[in-house]
């Protein structure tokens, strides 16, 4: 088994960031009229988190996209294919309010990490990948469930 390297362990916690925001304003009036009053609506609760998720699941789709150059063949076809899924998953079901597209957004992320796992079976994400993304998708789905369901 191979470490996650330092710093796309730190890089990916920062990423983080925006959804453990959102949770703690959801969690926290008062943080949350703060918040509110200082930078904005966008950047309180479940918005916050709606809006950067969905950009994650693009970004992500670029990282498999990456993956998919590593391939040849059907093999490297079928994984462009795929690749294109989670951005495609966040266009056509954001929108349709908070509860809809937060849970639409726990989907795309698990199916996502359904994808990266197979990327990484077939051997073209790095081998202590699928321990970064087990770990970020569960912080995000965390964070996505208080936004949701609170």
């Amino acid at each position: 088994m191979t470490a996650i390297p330092r710093s796309a362990l730190w890089l990916g916690l920062a990423g983080v960031i925006p959804f453990v925001w959102g949770a703690l304003t959801v969690m926290s009036p008062a943080l949350s009229d703060i918040t509110m009053r200082s930078i904005g609506p966008r950047f309180i609760g479940p918005y916050v988190m709606l809006f950067y998720g969905t950009i994650i699941l693009s970004f992500m789709s670029g990282v498999l996209w990456g993956f998919a150059t590593k391939m040849d063949g059907a093999q490297a076809g079928m994984g462009y294919a795929l690749s294109v899924i989670p951005a495609l998953w966040a266009f056509f079901t954001s929108g349709a309010g908070v509860q809809s597209t937060g849970i639409s957004l726990m989907v795309g992320f698990v199916g996502l990490l359904a994808l990266d796992w197979l990327f990484w079976r077939h051997g073209v994400a790095p081998p202590w990948w699928m321990h970064l993304r087990v770990l970020l998708t569960g912080l995000v789905l965390i964070c996505l469930a208080v936004g949701v369901f609170l």
